[in-house]
């Protein structure tokens, strides 16, 4: 099968018809590459808005397009998406995170009251594929396609940055600096029910420690200095959506503070812990 990275811009707009905002697409740009990474074909198409009438300041600054250009050269939505469909027919979809794919399936809803994407039958998130490839994947902070580029020592022009096409063409050159056939199937998911499911699963921090899906038994600390379980002297508390209470070395006696982040994903809970000495006393103003 072929490959086909996506990217997309949106200008977020108000719309009267749903009572709230729609990031509304207004450019595609994708590269079909062979199996080996070798070009094939491009595509590039600027979308007419329909929602909203004039793009926001910040957007237009960002992708360089302009109202006066985007009217005259924009197509429908409707005949950029059948468009791309026969483009991208019997190919693996790539987008740098899963926001591109959310937005389409959000359009999608919007025009056709369907959130199905018809074009997507493989998908791979080349965002994460890319970081765990390079050793930066942190659920707490995604790689960005320029700071992944920089980390591989590729150029590239600001100025061409946040339009469809260039940015699918730099997520390809990333892509080049990391592939490897047999681990980037494994990144390969087909779009079924379930995968429609995962991706718009909405992740949930845990803040009640009696909540079911608490694992108990994960309440506890190691002491970083020797190594042993460490005697815990207050309740679990809530603070800033995390668990938090006093522990103490039964070896080497220091006290700390332990904090505990439960946050519920589609695949399950992720817990982290992170301990951090007590804080020194105030001094009295005496």
């Amino acid at each position: 099968m072929d490959i086909v990275i996506l990217d997309l811009e949106w200008n977020g707009s108000y719309s009267k018809k749903v009572h709230h905002y729609v990031n509304e697409i207004i450019e595609f740009g994708a590269v079909k590459v062979d199996n080996e990474l070798n070009i094939k074909d491009t595509f590039s198409m600027l979308v007419k808005p329909e929602i909203g009438k004039k793009l926001s300041s910040h957007i237009a600054s960002l992708t360089h397009i302009d109202n006066d250009e985007l009217f005259k050269k924009g197509e429908s939505f409707k005949t950029a998406t059948e468009k791309f469909t026969e483009f991208a027919k019997n190919s693996i979809i790539l987008t740098w995170g899963t926001s591109d794919i959310l937005t389409l399936m959000d359009n999608y809803n919007y025009y056709t009251g369907d959130s199905e994407i018809p074009f997507l039958k493989y998908y791979c998130n080349l965002q994460e594929y890319c970081e765990y490839e390079l050793g930066a994947h942190n659920p707490a902070s995604q790689l960005g396609l320029q700071n992944c580029a920089d980390m591989l020592n590729i150029k590239s022009d600001e100025q061409d940055l946040h339009r469809a096409y260039t940015d699918a063409i730099l997520s390809l050159k990333c892509l080049k600096m990391v592939y490897d056939k047999g681990k980037f199937k494994k990144y390969i998911y087909k779009a079924d029910d379930e995968f429609y499911n995962k991706v718009t699963f909405k992740n949930k921090q845990i803040t009640d420690i009696n909540n079911p899906l608490v694992d108990r038994s994960q309440l506890y600390f190691i002491c970083d200095d020797c190594q042993i379980r460490a005697e815990q002297l207050t309740h679990f508390k809530v603070k800033n959506k995390n668990f938090v209470a006093k522990f103490r070395c039964p070896k080497c006696r220091k006290q700390f503070n332990g904090r505990i982040s439960m946050r519920l994903k589609f695949d399950g809970i992720t817990i982290k812990k992170k301990t951090f000495l007590n804080e020194p006393p105030k001094l009295s103003d005496d």
